[in-house]
């Protein structure tokens, strides 16, 4: 039996986290992972962004952000160019829920909430919001080029996702959620990020990102779709996907350019990722958890996020 390496504790620290709220979001692990990233890196690249939370809580030079969905990195787009107004942008949010009559929890408690919070514990702001979020989400899909409209849907919707359906209609529908504090916190975090940093923002496949030349102290961060998950983020992802972004790393890997790769080997459910378990044998493999690393013991079956490198 393969005997389990020495837990490395992580002094608690707390990870900034993206105000696009994403699904998946790393950024309560970033602390933990950020310990295994290089000491120095000249260019980032967060070649799955999602929300972008890698990247705010890593330092680097300058960053590579990178997703292929194209609504994702419009808001990336938006809030970048927004960043110098910042607080201009959260006060024209705050028009837009108070025309549309959504609730607001950053400006105090509502009365009738409290009263619905009564019945309806777990679904008091969906019952208060729903009928305003239709109204908007019917807006947003007569003037999609409102990218305003676009985050504000994501703020109220449920789960803070981002769903089209097949005409290209915003589908999804309301959340127990609403404007609180965190969002505008989360808001200010971006711009100041945004604004201190050299940062790049493509929309293309993760191939066409990794085809390229990396300098020595570039670094490679990947957080793909997760193969055993059925959740809507991962829908488009298959086992040739899987192989191909694989492929790719260990030719990166023979170029000796820096990566590292965020994954499951197995889920809540039971289900298995035998392609992940098989290629990733060849590399440094990490179990992540909430308050240390530890490397990882093939022995252990309930292995939830692990963090696979080629750094040694």
């Amino acid at each position: 039996m393969k005997e389990q390496g020495k837990k490395l504790h992580i002094t608690k620290q707390k990870g900034i986290r993206s105000p696009l709220f994403y699904v998946g979001d790393k950024y309560k692990l970033m602390p933990q992972l950020t310990e295994l990233f290089p000491k120095e890196i000249s260019k980032f690249y967060d070649v799955f962004c999602g929300g972008g939370s890698a990247s705010m809580n890593t330092s680097a030079q300058t960053f590579h952000l990178n997703d292929i969905d194209p609504k994702v990195m419009e808001i990336h787009y938006f809030l970048q160019k927004h960043s110098n107004r910042i607080e201009d942008f959260i006060f024209d949010m705050r028009f837009l829920i108070n025309e549309y009559g959504l609730s607001h929890s950053e400006m105090g408690k509502n009365q009738v909430i409290q009263e619905l919070k009564k019945e309806h514990k777990k679904t008091y702001f969906s019952k208060y919001n729903k009928e305003s979020y239709i109204r908007l989400r019917e807006f947003y899909n007569q003037n999609q080029h409102r990218t305003d409209i676009l985050y504000l849907l994501l703020i109220y919707g449920f789960n803070h996702m981002i769903r089209f359906n097949k005409k290209g209609e915003f589908n999804l529908p309301v959340g127990n959620v609403d404007w609180n504090s965190n969002v505008s916190k989360a808001l200010n975090n971006y711009a100041q990020w945004s604004l201190n940093n050299e940062i790049t923002l493509t929309n293309l496949d993760f191939e066409e990102v990794l085809n390229r030349e990396f300098s020595v102290n570039d670094f490679i961060y990947l957080d793909p779709p997760y193969l055993i998950s059925s959740s809507e983020y991962n829908k488009n992802w298959n086992q040739e996907n899987e192989k191909r972004l694989y492929d790719i790393l260990d030719k990166l890997e023979e170029k000796g350019v820096k990566w590292g790769l965020s994954n499951i080997v197995t889920d809540h459910h039971g289900n298995h990722n035998t392609i992940l378990e098989n290629w990733m044998k060849k590399y440094q493999v990490y179990k992540i958890h909430s308050n240390y690393i530890s490397r990882f013991d093939n022995t252990i079956k309930d292995t939830n996020d692990v963090y696979v490198t080629n750094i040694k």
